[in-house]
């Protein structure tokens, strides 16, 4: 992997179209959401008052999704001694906000189905990107030391979130931003502003505002293609997502379409405490952690 400075096309963008950006959210919310439980987790959990009781009380009335999360937690994922037989247990042993975000990504698949949207581009190449983005970050999390793994996985999984609010909410606009892109040569982003007025970051952290995830997956979504400017105590969730993102473009794992940079800023890897070898370890390991993240998340739609 270079280590070259980054590509710095498209780098910065204009304002959006607020109006615009509000009026997708607001139909995406009656399209395509999240079940109401994990809403209802989400809250719970960003709630200071809440307890590992109060989880498992919302778990346990969504029996699915508590053998959903039972199989996350007893996956090769967490690697706990003995098999976890109880959402109470596993709150015991992973604390609230993991069992939360695993229940955010058991719920995710499902906004990500349909095929082929239009030439070139197909719904399920996005999810196999989005896997593979969470897969890598996961990994360079772990490697690094500057993100907890489990909220890396989900920060992965969600950045390109805006890229399918589009699509569900105003599908024939996304296949002319994506053609515009694809015809003019230029970038998605930008062929997405000139369409909407507006591009799948700014969708991406208004659907994270609406859905009240914490404030840094409202940053992953909003600034995965340029993580320099956010102030440095906010980048390091984002910049991980930004290096897993070129990881799985170069590798050609899924869409990659809209990944404008091919090499990564050296000061950004420095902050992210990356080596060359964290990098080379993630290529090599990321095609059989993709394996295991579909299958777990497999049942999930």
């Amino acid at each position: 992997m270079s280590q070259a400075m980054t590509n710095t096309k498209a780098a910065g963008q204009p304002q959006p179209n607020d109006a615009v950006v509000q009026a997708v959210i607001k139909e995406i919310s009656h399209i395509a959401t999240l079940p109401e439980v994990t809403m209802k987790i989400v809250q719970l959990v960003e709630d200071p008052d809440s307890t590992a009781q109060d989880l498992n009380k919302v778990i346990t009335n969504d029996p699915a999704l508590g053998a959903r999360i039972l199989k996350v937690v007893n996956s090769a994922f967490y690697g706990l001694p003995g098999q976890i037989g109880s959402i109470n247990r596993a709150i015991v042993l992973l604390g609230l906000n993991a069992v939360k975000n695993i229940a955010i990504a058991a719920s995710l698949a499902k906004l990500f189905r349909g095929g082929q949207i239009c030439p070139g581009f197909d719904a399920r190449d996005l999810w196999t990107h989005s896997i593979a983005v969470a897969s890598a970050t996961r990994m360079l999390a772990a490697r690094s030391g500057v993100s907890v793994p489990d909220e890396a996985f989900l920060a992965g999984l969600i950045h390109d979130l805006g890229i399918m609010v589009e699509i569900q909410a105003r599908r024939p606009k996304f296949v002319e931003a994506f053609e515009k892109s694809q015809k003019e040569g230029i970038t998605l982003r930008d062929a997405e502003f000139a369409v909407f007025g507006a591009n799948h970051e700014h969708f991406g952290a208004a659907l994270c505002r609406l859905w009240k995830f914490p404030e840094n997956f409202w940053h992953v979504t909003g600034f995965h293609h340029r993580p320099m400017e956010l102030p440095a105590m906010q980048r390091a969730l984002t910049g991980l997502v930004y290096v897993a993102d070129i990881i799985a473009a170069s590798m050609e794992l899924g869409f990659s379409g809209d990944v404008e940079a091919t090499e990564i800023d050296p000061k950004l890897l420095g902050e992210l405490k990356l080596e060359p070898q964290h990098l080379e370890d993630t290529i090599n390991d990321l095609p059989a952690a993709m394996d295991e993240a579909s299958g777990l998340l497999r049942d999930s739609g």
